[in-house]
């Protein structure tokens, strides 16, 4: 992945290369707008949470029919990736797929991985809440399952940052979210990007704790497999 040197310094250090937290990647506007924005008729509930795929869920054969995120998508998140580089060497130049998922308190999401359906990196941007991502090393003998039913590494996303994750850290580790309501024990020595948050001393004046509300994330992504169908079907040339 081809970024600027700036970017660089926001790499998480402990973690498999590579993944990079950069803290206030939208300012509070830009946040307010896109939760403004997001479809209220477009979610679909499941058990522990609900998401909307745009611009449509990909096919049995991990296939995205071609066509174009909704402008509330696109500006301003993917002109500030290709500002910082990032998605410049996926086959699409740019992420074509957005999952948005929203978390209530004591909703999560189990171990997994994004998998080979994508290009591996995946841009994830957090709003209105903060909570910890738990990242596990992955068991190597193929049934995609953690080493440990702990988390190895824990990254705090605040809201309006951006997580980055590709290289190794997007192949060889696992990520979810514990089904809780209050993330506990915040410091240096347990948080992988500590020394890279926006601003720390709101957990660490709390005792440590992160009380979670509502949190909404946007996940970017580049699907592999195109099908120019979609084109077809809306009369748009083949380019």
């Amino acid at each position: 992945m081809a970024t600027s040197s700036a970017f660089e310094n926001h790499r998480i250090p402990e973690i498999p290369e590579s993944m990079f937290y950069v803290p206030n990647f939208i300012n509070d506007k830009e946040e307010a707008d896109l939760l403004t924005a997001i479809p209220s008729n477009r979610w679909i509930q499941l058990q522990h949470r609900r998401l909307q795929t745009h611009p449509s869920s990909l096919s049995k054969s991990n296939t995205l029919l071609e066509a174009p995120l909704p402008p509330w998508l696109v500006e301003p998140i993917i002109s500030k990736f290709r500002s910082l580089g990032l998605f410049s060497d996926s086959p699409h130049h740019s992420p074509n797929h957005v999952l948005i998922n929203e978390y209530n308190p004591n909703e999560g999401i189990m171990p997994h991985e994004d998998g080979a359906a994508y290009h591996p990196i995946v841009a994830t941007v957090s709003l209105s809440s903060a909570l910890c991502l738990d990242i596990y090393e992955k068991n190597q003998d193929g049934d995609q399952a953690p080493v440990s039913s702990s988390p190895k590494w824990r990254v705090l996303q605040e809201p309006r940052s951006l997580l980055v994750t590709c290289g190794s850290a997007y192949t060889d580790t696992l990520h979810g979210i514990s089904e809780i309501d209050i993330d506990e024990d915040l410091r240096p020595d347990t948080v992988a990007n500590w020394t890279l948050l926006g601003d720390s001393k709101i957990f660490t004046e709390n005792g440590g704790k992160n009380v979670r509300t509502t949190r909404i994330s946007l996940t970017y992504r580049d699907v592999l497999k195109v099908s120019k169908l979609g084109a077809r079907l809306l009369g748009r040339p083949r380019g």
